[in-house]
């Protein structure tokens, strides 16, 4: 940290000369270096932050003391120090009322001293705290390039850098949710206290700042544009310059730690992921070549191929670190259980919780092959933490890889589709299974949709919104057997006169006869098309799929 002006005057061979401030307080200006002249002009020397030394020749006429003393304040200068008794005696009556205006410090020394004194000493200070500062800035360098070399985890970068600056550092994400941190002499409770309010409250910013209410110290985590995170420093601390390095190289370990874990995919599995995206997108033309290239990855030779997809529904999370572990942890899990059952397929993991294959079928296979290998897809990944529900849709069987690669489409809109679907006990589900409920989540986030299925419902889901009822779960019942009202009695365990005076009031509630085909089609198909919606964002018991 550079001296300020107050600091150097308190120096002894300063106080020697017996130091009056004649005007231009405060006195907590950082000094940058200290500069000896008597030229009349020095707007073309100071660089900035420069104390200057002087026997007051630039003063001795006062009708240039006040150009002197702006061009002194307009070059930056941290103060002014006058020797008094070589040029001048006293110190003009004006120079006091010019200093204050420009807040520049003037001080006035009533006994000679020797200025090389002076120019030593604050120099030897400031160079020996730059030097520390360097052997500072090396041993951080060298403690976070270590710890990113044997991939040390978030806690122990954390960690590292909480005990280089005595004091306790926060990693948190972008919901403000914490992911690591170090006490470091406080205690857990009171750096962690109402966390998510206090750490809301101070602005985020894109580069190392302080701000907020308690001002905090933040860097941002992760590449540009890419920020998954912010390290914060909750408390002062008194090496202010020693904080922001350590909190900037602890980010940089930080984002280099989550791009390893990205990076921890097999090479095979990234040879057959640019595999299948070629022959997804149609680059490969030649049936020789893709089967040469599959096999060469480990697809048996085989008469028939199928396109599947996998998907998953995790629980949120906005550790992207875990996030990624996730990713990783699933597409193991489905190519540990096509292994275990003995067949083979190349993979691809397209996207988060989307994972497709192209599966072969040898002539030796049973009948109960795909079946076998769903049931075993969907028990590995139940055993995953964070996993949800999954479902898996099986395109058209093809003879050729090429075309089982084309399959891939309607094999991922099968998944996502069944991903909407009520639970049930399929292992694994095709076009045939998802029909006129394929369409609607097709098209379902379409506003003339959502918009039809609005005004069908619309008086039944006010009505239940303000007065509760099950009167949405009858109706849903009663379109699903056809409008069957003795079978509706028997499922509902009603009695006839209460189960009609309850499609009566949902008669009146919607304004239409429920006796009419056509009305109970159109409310079929705005019953489905809010269950479709519904169904995609409520999570899944794991239980649903085991």
């Amino acid at each position: 940290m550079q001296p300020t002006v107050a600091e150097i005057l308190a120096l002894p061979v300063v106080q020697a000369g017996t130091p009056e401030v004649i005007g231009g307080k405060p006195l907590d200006r950082p000094v940058r270096w200290v500069h000896v002249s008597d030229l009349p002009d020095m707007s073309n020397l100071l660089q900035g932050g420069e104390l200057v030394l002087t026997t007051g020749q630039a003063l001795a006429d006062d009708s240039l003391s006040v150009a002197y003393l702006e061009g002194l304040a307009a070059a930056g200068a941290a103060g002014l120090v006058v020797e008094l008794g070589v040029h001048v005696d006293t110190v003009p009556e004006g120079v006091a009322r010019t200093a204050d205006r420009l807040s520049l410090p003037v001080i006035a020394l009533h006994r000679q001293i020797r200025f090389v004194d002076v120019t030593e000493e604050v120099h030897r200070s400031i160079v020996a705290e730059q030097y520390d500062e360097v052997a500072f800035a090396r041993h951080a360098h060298e403690i976070f390039t270590d710890l990113s070399m044997k991939r040390a985890s978030l806690g122990e970068i954390v960690d590292a850098a909480a005990g280089m600056i005595d004091g306790p550092i926060v990693l948190e994400d972008l919901n403000r949710q914490v992911l690591a941190f170090a006490a470091q002499g406080t205690s857990a409770a009171a750096t962690l206290a109402d966390w998510e309010r206090r750490s809301r409250l101070t602005p985020v910013s894109h580069q190392t700042a302080v701000d907020g209410p308690e001002s905090w110290m933040t860097t941002p985590v992760g590449a540009h544009r890419q920020k998954w995170g912010r390290l914060v420093l909750p408390r002062p601390v008194s090496a202010d310059g020693r904080a922001r390095m350590t909190l900037e190289r602890a980010a940089q370990a930080l984002a280099l730690n989550r791009m390893v874990e990205q990076d921890r995919t097999a090479l095979e599995q990234q040879a057959q992921s640019g595999l299948v995206d070629e022959l997804r997108r149609g680059h490969i033309h030649d049936e020789a070549e893709a089967t040469a290239r599959a096999h060469a990855l480990g697809l048996r030779p085989a008469l028939s191929y199928f396109p599947m997809t996998v998907r998953v529904s995790q629980t949120a999370s906005a550790d992207q670190v875990l996030a990624q572990r996730r990713r990783v942890n699933t597409l193991d899990a489905v190519r540990h259980a096509i292994r275990t059952s003995r067949q083979t397929a190349i993979t691809a993991n397209t996207r988060a919780g989307q994972i497709d294959l192209l599966l072969s079928q040898p002539p030796t296979s049973s009948p109960d092959a795909l079946t076998e290998l769903c049931t075993a897809i969907r028990a590995a990944l139940a055993r995953l933490d964070g996993v949800q529900h999954c479902t898996i849709g099986v395109g058209p069987e093809s003879t050729r890889l090429l075309d089982a690669a084309g399959g891939l489409v309607e094999s991922a809109h099968i998944a996502e589709v069944a991903l909407a679907l009520p639970p049930g006990d399929k292992v694994f589900h095709r076009a045939s299974d998802i029909r006129l409920r394929g369409l609607l989540a097709l098209i379902r986030t379409d506003p003339r949709v959502q918009a039809f299925a609005e005004t069908e419902l619309r008086g039944l889901l006010e009505h239940q919104a303000r007065h509760g009822g099950d009167s949405v779960s009858v109706l849903r019942s009663f379109l699903e057997l056809g409008g069957n009202k003795t079978e509706l009695a028997k499922k509902l365990h009603l009695s006839r006169p209460t189960l009609y005076a309850k499609l009566a009031t949902i008669q009146r509630l919607l304004g239409v006869d429920l006796d009419d085909a056509e009305s109970r089609t159109s409310l079929h198909t705005a019953v489905l098309i809010t269950d479709s919606v519904a169904n995609t964002q409520l999570p899944r018991r794991i239980d649903d799929f085991r």
